[in-house]
Order: C-alpha cells, then structure tokens, then sequence
C-alpha cells in the first residue's frame, strides 16, 4: 500500500520506503518507543522497559490512528541512562547528554520528514533518563519545529491512573511490569521463577528522595521490587489500555 492518504492503521517507519514517507497525507504523527536494556530480576528479560513502551506506542497509535492524520510508529530507542541497575549483567546504560541529543534529533528528522506532533512513549523511570527526557520535550517545544507530547508516567496526576503497585513506588520488575510483559510477550516470562519470588516492598521512590542511587542500596538485591507473582496477562492487557489512553490524549493536548 501507498499511504497516500490517511490511514486508519498505525504504519511503521522501518518498513516504509522513503518513498511512502514523502507521500504520506500531512499532518502526520510520529511516535517514538523509548525503553532500556536493563535487569528486571531473575525473571523478565532485558528489554522489558521496550516491551512496555511498544505496547504503549501501539496502543495510543491505534487510538490515535482512528481519529487524526497518519501515525507512525517509529523504532525503539532502547538504550537509555540506567546507572540504577548498572550492577548487575547486561544492564547498558549511556549517558544522558548522548540520549538527549538523540531524541531531539529524531524530532527534528521527523519534522523535516512532514510530521506535525512526536508522541514519546516511554517505559524506563530511572530518574537519569526521565530527566533527560524532560529536558529534550523543553527543548523540542522551545525550537518551536514540532509539537511533542511526553505523558510523564511519574507524575502524580497519570500515576494515579495505574495499578496499586505501581503507586506504591516498589513496581520494578514486579507485577506491574510482569503483566505487561506477560500481556505483550508471554514467551519472555519465566514464569516458575516469578512465581517462586518472594514480595519485595521497598519503595524505589523513597530510595531516590532518601538519595539512594542503585537497586542494591535500595533494597533490591536481585534487581526487582513489588509481588512478581501476583502478574498476570489479564491485569497487563488493562493497564497497556490505560497507557495507550495517556500517549493519544497527551498528542490531542499538544495539537490544541
């Protein structure tokens, strides 16, 4: 298919030619993914920061695609400052000036390309990295190029929304993260550990005001905190529905 008008599907940047790109019926939404390759405990894979924000991005692109212009769904940029899990193996974390520049060039890409809007989708709450992308939604808005809307999942007024762990503050690899996953990617779950983990209530956000700096001195010696086994597909898919409803309402918010 040619999108040559609006298309009522989400499309995928990477599997378009450039060709398609051009011809694509302004104006047109971007969305960009943003995880972390990270550990999530013994039982979720690396990727599940990446998992959780495509699920978001599909799910607010579908809205989205429904009722604007063309959406498309930009790859995941999945590495990400991390330092809080940079203890344990195959956790890659990047530094946040490097993190910043790249997503500010991508909207600048994508601008020049004919989007109106950017939507950052993004599932990695490390404090280092949520900074860093307040920092470029400041400077993206201020260029004036592009419209963007980051739902800034830590903030009170969209925590609120979701589930009762992720409130707590204690929701890192635990049964909000673990639904998810097991919503969007059952095959990655390990499931006969996650079910043998024992509760891990220690709160990651009283760790960061108390000026912790890591899951081990915050409690989380095998990098999770919440009930992993209290995840279940069920509580996932409602909660990438919720997610899906904060990336399309922030996009309606930035265009009005």
């Amino acid at each position: 298919m040619t999108p040559t008008t609006h298309s009522r599907e989400p499309l995928r940047l990477a599997d378009m030619t450039w060709g398609e790109v051009r011809e694509l019926a302004p104006p047109w939404i971007a969305v960009l993914p943003i995880g972390a390759i990270e550990a999530h405990g013994p039982h979720l894979p690396l990727a599940t920061d990446c998992i959780i924000a495509e699920a978001m991005a599909e799910a607010g692109a579908g809205r989205l695609a429904r009722s604007r212009a063309s959406v498309v769904l930009l790859p995941t940029l999945s590495y990400t400052p991390a330092p809080f899990a940079a203890g344990f193996a195959g956790t890659v974390s990047v530094p946040a000036d490097a993190v910043r520049e790249v997503v500010e060039s991508v909207a600048e890409a994508v601008a020049d390309a004919g989007a109106a809007a950017m939507a950052i989708a993004n599932a990695h709450l490390d404090p280092a990295h949520v900074a860093c992308l307040r920092n470029a939604t400041a400077t993206i808005v201020a260029a004036g190029r592009i419209s963007v809307a980051f739902p800034d999942v830590t903030r009170r007024r969209l925590a609120d929304r979701l589930t009762e762990e992720f409130r707590s503050g204690a929701c890192h690899a635990g049964r909000y993260e673990g639904s998810i996953v097991m919503a969007a990617r059952p095959d990655l779950v390990r499931a006969s550990i996650a079910g043998s983990l024992p509760p891990n209530p220690a709160s990651l956000v009283d760790a960061i005001e108390e000026g912790h700096t890591t899951f081990e001195a915050a409690g989380g010696p095998r990098a999770y905190f919440g009930w992993p086994s209290d995840a279940s597909a069920e509580e996932g898919r409602r909660t990438i529905e919720i997610l899906g409803d904060m990336l399309a309402e922030a996009i309606d918010e930035a265009l009005t």
